[in-house]
């Protein structure tokens, strides 16, 4: 008589390492867990929780899978091709998390830095899109976010939306900007009146709008540097 195939839904629901890992996160889940969700299901003989524990076990601890082979992974008992396959997946995508570095981030110094930047973003548009790179206190951008699309000739955005995203990601600063569908990138009298009640708005919040560079096609102008804010 064959031995009944122990599947994840035949442990207790507190013990399932998915449900585990949805509610408290994967930082709480133990090597065998994390392991466990890779395998996907045990065999007839195991559930895939006490599989993963053996596999750590003959392989001398989580360190060790990474020296691991195809071939190696498919000759313990219960590991076949698709499940060997998986497990070195996950393996190398961990291994190149770990050796990764965050590549340098991008100052913003002058009005040009942040045009440079969002220029090929928005010239060709045929709707107004505004647009925030978030600074921190550094001036490095660490986030952008286009955070509204208007009509051909009118951009909406409102502060709470602007500083919302940007306490979100712990901004020092921000720069603005917004496209002219028309290529023409003077200022209209409602992007200096959204410009002074931002920065007004910034103030308030603590967080300073730098900027705001309304782009053309090709051009771009700054109204700080146009002393307009």
């Amino acid at each position: 008589m064959e031995s009944p195939q122990y599947m994840m839904r035949d442990i207790p629901q507190e013990e399932r390492p998915r449900e585990r890992m949805i509610e408290y996160g994967a930082g709480a889940l133990s090597h065998a867990e994390l392991l466990a969700i890779l395998l996907r299901t045990g065999t007839r003989q195991e559930s895939a929780m006490h599989m993963a524990q053996r596999i750590l076990n003959e392989a001398g601890g989580v360190r060790s899978l990474i020296d691991l082979s195809l071939e190696e992974l498919m000759a313990i008992k219960g590991i076949g091709k698709a499940k060997a396959v998986q497990l070195n997946a996950g393996i190398e995508l961990g291994h190149r998390v770990a050796k990764s570095r965050l590549a340098p981030s991008v100052a913003i110094r002058t009005p040009r830095d942040a045009a440079d930047i969002l220029m090929e973003k928005l010239r060709y548009l045929q709707k107004e899109h505004f647009m925030c790179l978030f600074l921190n206190s550094k001036n490095h951008i660490i986030a952008q976010e286009t955070l509204s699309m208007g009509s051909l000739n009118a951009s909406i955005v409102h502060p709470r939306e602007v500083f919302r995203a940007a306490i979100k990601c712990s901004s020092a600063s921000i720069v603005c900007a917004h496209n002219h569908p028309s290529g023409d990138p003077t200022p209209s009298p409602e992007d200096i009146q959204i410009t002074k009640r931002l920065i007004e708005a910034g103030a308030i919040v603590g967080i300073d709008v730098l900027d705001h560079l309304i782009i053309g096609d090709g051009t771009y102008v700054s109204l700080k540097e146009k002393g307009l804010v």
